[in-house]
């Protein structure tokens, strides 16, 4: 199963469903694909869309993919990556009013670059992107939290 991920932004992102619709109609694709659209308006004979689902539903479809297709929103890309998954990002663009600025571009870009994750760019075709995601074995992620906590106790204890 393939997840394609939205996100929560109120702004919709059509251009990312519209090339997952053109290659699972095409035959490109047959795993079953289920969408999380968010605010994005979409009918498909070919995937499984919901605006919403509750927390423990996202974990579980987290789970049972085998694919994750995101947005580049921090919190969809990690928590695929903290489960060991293959993620193919697809930033939002601001020239097509999907986001308000390209800060996504930069997450794609850094976690790219680190090994983490696949992304689609503007131009691309998504089929390439799959085909290369076959053979892709991420980087595992490891979160900086820990580090950012003790930096902060650190300072305190030095008050």
């Amino acid at each position: 199963m393939i997840l394609v991920v939205l996100g929560t932004h109120e702004l919709p992102f059509v251009r990312l469903l519209d090339e997952v619709e053109r290659i699972k109609s095409q035959g490109l694709i047959d795993d079953e694909v289920i969408v999380q659209s968010g605010h994005t308006k979409y009918e498909s004979e070919h995937m499984t869309i919901k605006p919403f689902f509750t927390p423990d539903q996202m974990d579980i479809l987290y789970q049972q993919a085998d694919l994750i297709i995101s947005h580049a929103g921090t919190g969809s890309v990690i928590n695929g990556l903290k489960k060991g998954k293959k993620v193919i990002v697809a930033p939002r663009l601001k020239k097509y009013v999907e986001h308000n600025d390209d800060h996504q571009l930069e997450l794609c870009q850094v976690f790219s670059e680190q090994g983490h994750i696949l992304c689609w760019h503007d131009g691309d075709r998504l089929e390439k992107v799959l085909e290369r995601a076959k053979t892709f074995k991420p980087v595992p992620y490891q979160s900086g939290n820990g580090q950012i906590v003790q930096i902060l106790q650190d300072f305190i204890s030095g008050l």
